[in-house]
């Protein structure tokens, strides 16, 4: 009964700990530009959810501001 109880237990806990991890805040490095006249942008960014969607939430934040991404250097979870 104990044996079960804790598993139930850790099952729980790991599905809570999934969720938290996926919602988590992105840390993001990229290179952008401008055009006219062409300027060069090196800058961090923290983005709200997941890191495998920093790209297009990057490029929608940067292309508000008249920038284009060139390059993500790193993206990590904060």
């Amino acid at each position: 009964m104990k044996r079960m109880f804790f598993i139930v237990l850790l099952g729980a806990a790991l599905s809570v700990a999934g969720v938290a991890d996926a919602q988590a805040a992105c840390r993001v490095e990229y290179k952008a530009k401008s055009d006219n006249p062409l300027t060069l942008y090196y800058d961090t960014a923290v983005l709200s959810g997941p890191c495998s969607t920093a790209r297009a939430q990057l490029r929608r934040m940067l292309a508000a501001r008249g920038l284009v991404l060139l390059k993500i250097l790193s993206a990590r979870p904060q």
